[in-house]
């Protein structure tokens, strides 16, 4: 309906303009002017105009909810809408014509003359408005696959980043975890061995083979533990590590490897001088809408320019592919050092 409307006023204006070239032609050319004629003139182009219009979207709507394939079949209801509303608002325009200003009988199709110069009209006026439509369809179809290329050119664009990002494992952090594995081979044989195991599994977690960029909050919080406990081993008791997750949201899902590179972080930077006493919280829990990411630590605050190196810069890029312009990140010192990460709730 809403397109019906539409291309009636459309029609609409096209008769306005043509009737007014036409009184324009017609006061140039006319030695004396008659208003009658004018009125009359403008009936016919707007109700022509308009009629035209209407008809022909009614064949549009249902070529567009139908689909028909025969290509003879759509022109030829194009050119049959035409002719069907030309001759309409043409024996409507005469009957108001006759029948209320010249006063004189109306005769339904009394014109043959009429009839035949509205089935020529009718063909011209068809065939511009069909070559028209047809070449803004194929316009449109062209753009419109342009749009969704260029979609897919940025979904893979966006995958790719991702997929870097995700497959980062900072080399200082390997570094230091390789030279405790050597070092516990001669003291403890399955503490190295577990050890091994473990650094094994973070990688597997990070190297993400099945291409997924959000995981349920039990999985990432197990991948952050196993991190911790492969810390744990080189800060040993200087470090209290408390974990504070909501029970019901364990399930939901987040993306995958954020909080690790933020826990590393608050250990590198924050709490790595402490010789006692330090503490890292990991803090999970949920509104009605968002889901709450809090790592908090005792150690040393923010510096006032931050610089934004590995953790932060790709909890920053990671957030902004996965949520564009929908997700907060906030670097708070007081009263509690944190880093506060909300985020669209997803079941």
């Amino acid at each position: 309906m809403k397109d019906f409307l539409k291309c009636a006023i459309n029609g609409l204006k096209i008769g306005v303009i043509v009737a007014a070239v036409l009184i324009i032609f017609y006061f140039i050319s006319a030695g004396k002017v008659s208003w009658r004629y004018v009125g009359i003139t403008f009936m016919f182009s707007v109700a022509i105009s308009t009629s035209i219009s209407s008809f022909i979207q009614l064949v549009e709507n249902y070529r567009l909810k139908y689909k028909p394939k025969n290509y003879y079949l759509i022109w030829g209801l194009y050119y049959l809408a035409a002719l069907v509303g030309m001759t309409t608002a043409s024996e409507i325009c005469l009957f108001i014509l006759k029948y209320f200003i010249l006063k004189i009988d109306y005769i339904l199709f009394s014109d043959p003359r009429q009839l035949l110069i509205n089935l020529v009209i009718s063909l011209v006026v068809t065939t511009i408005v069909g070559v028209y439509q047809t070449q803004r369809s194929n316009l449109e179809l062209r753009l419109k696959q342009k749009e969704v290329d260029i979609i897919k050119l940025n979904q893979m664009k966006t995958q790719a980043e991702l997929q870097t990002l995700q497959s980062r494992i900072n080399p200082h952090f390997l570094y230091n975890s390789l030279n405790s594995i050597a070092s516990l081979i001669h003291i403890d044989a399955d503490k190295a061995e577990d050890m091994t195991l473990k650094l094994s599994k973070l990688f597997r977690y990070s190297i993400n083979t099945q291409n997924e960029y959000v995981t349920a909050v039990k999985d990432e919080i197990e991948i952050v533990k196993t991190y911790l406990d492969i810390e744990r081993v080189r800060f040993g008791d200087r470090i209290n590590f408390v974990f504070d997750v909501d029970y019901d949201i364990l399930d939901n899902q987040m993306p995958r490897f954020i909080l690790q590179p933020l826990v590393e972080n608050a250990l590198k930077h924050g709490l790595n001088d402490m010789v006692n006493g330090g503490a890292l919280q990991v803090k999970i829990s949920k509104t009605d809408k968002e889901l709450n990411l809090v790592v908090a630590d005792n150690g040393k605050p923010f510096p006032t320019e931050l610089n934004a190196g590995y953790g932060l810069q790709s909890t920053y890029d990671k957030l902004q592919l996965l949520y564009p312009d929908a997700y907060s990140l906030q670097i708070i010192n007081e009263p509690l050092k944190q880093i506060k990460i909300t985020i669209p709730l997803t079941s």
